[in-house]
This record gives structure tokens, sequence and C-alpha cells, in this order.
């Protein structure tokens, strides 16, 4: 991961570096662009770097909660995207069509509260525990924080012939593996019965980061208007 990172950030500054001195060395029609998709909603700013590149910098936002089952508990999860792009848009048939690369700074997270079954219960590692001795179960998903970017769209933010325009997006974010936790506040099972229940909670994280191995690569879908000044 480390050596990611020392690849990743100088090209997070390449294109934003090139996205401002291009001013100095090609007349530029400045594009924006506005999105929504997997990513959230977004807004992205486009410089031409050539007649055929484009830099693309840009932010994503979106929360959302939703109900889901980790294995036999309950969870009330909250989604929080929080994306920001460094882009490239190679456009080889000089036309809307592009190839994209770049890299993605990743705060996507996804909040956990545990919920008690019918009967006020937890079943942890097999084993039932009263929801009034636990106290509260929560949990926390996360993934790297620099991920690399492929894919492809349509839509040049920078056409010369200025004005709205339809824009689109299809990718790949290699996010990597997740990396997750649980943890419970507020037990009053006793001291034995809590290093157990801390055991359980452990033996169930590692279940939940067994169940998000193949969530490696996030797909990223999104449509929108561009408005070339």
């Amino acid at each position: 991961m480390a050596n990611n990172n020392k690849l990743i950030r100088p090209a997070l500054l390449l294109v934003v570096l090139a996205a401002i001195s291009t001013g100095e060395a090609y007349a530029i029609n400045l594009g924006l662009s506005t999105e929504v998709g997997t990513t959230g909603a977004g807004i992205h700013v486009s410089v031409p770097i050539t007649p055929t590149l484009n830099a693309r910098v840009g932010a994503n936002y979106f929360n959302y909660s939703f109900y889901s089952r980790i294995y036999r508990i309950g969870c009330e999860a909250s989604a929080k995207l929080r994306t920001f792009d460094a882009l490239m848009d190679w456009f080889p048939f000089e036309n809307g069509f592009r190839l994209t690369a770049g890299a993605i700074y990743n705060r996507n997270t996804v909040d956990i509260e545990g919920k008690p079954d019918e009967n006020n219960n937890y079943q942890l590692n097999g084993t039932d525990y009263s929801a009034n001795l636990v106290g509260k179960i929560h949990g926390n998903v996360a993934f790297k924080k620099y991920a690399p970017y492929l894919g492809l769209g349509y839509g040049n933010a920078t056409a010369p012939d200025k004005g709205w325009g339809f824009t689109a997006d299809a990718g790949v974010m290699f996010q990597g593996r997740a990396s997750t936790s649980i943890d419970s506040t507020n037990c009053t099972l006793g001291s034995a019965g809590c290093a157990q229940l801390t055991s359980d909670i452990a033996t169930e994280n590692i279940k939940l980061n067994d169940k998000l191995r193949g969530y490696r690569m996030y797909p990223v879908l999104r449509v929108g208007m561009r408005y070339t000044f």
C-alpha cells in the first residue's frame, strides 16, 4: 500500500499542475460537469491539455442508510460516499468518446450499528447475548485511501461548441480489500463475560472481513450534464 501511495500521490499532483499550467500553453475552454451515479452526486472541472487530452478534477458526495445482516446480526448501516477525483481524459477519435485513467482519494465508509433480534438478543459466534448486558454493538468498513481508476465515457466538457451537453462515465475504482472493525460499548457481563464477548466479536469481525473480500473493485457508473464556457 505504501508503494501505491508513492506512485499515486505524484500522479494527483501532476494532473492538478497540468490543469493549472495549461492556460499558458493552450487556449482553453473551461468545462464544468455535474453527475449522479454510484459515487453519489458529483461536480468536475475539465481543462484541456491538448486538443485530444483533458485534465479533470472533482468531488463526489452522498449519504444513505439501509438495513443489512452480517450472518446472524441485524444491522442498520449508514454509507458515506466521499471521493475526490484526479483524472486524465483522452479522446482518441476527436469526438465525445473518451478513455480515462487517474487516481481517486477514497473516503467511502460504512458505519454499522447492531440491532438485537425479536428476543432482544445478539447472536455472536454462535452464542446468544442479551442486549441489556452487551450494550451497543457498532462497526465500520473502510477502504484504501488512494485508488487507481480506469474507465471510458462520453462527453467532452471542453469541446469547441460552447454550452450544454451530455456526459457519462463507466469504469472501475480499484479500492483494495476492506478494512473492518466491530466493537461493543457498555458491557455489564462481568470481566469474564466481557472478555468472552470481545473474543466472539473479534471472530465476527473476521467473518465480515472475509465476506467483503470480493469487493476490491468498486463500479463507477454516472451520467450528467456538462457546460463548456
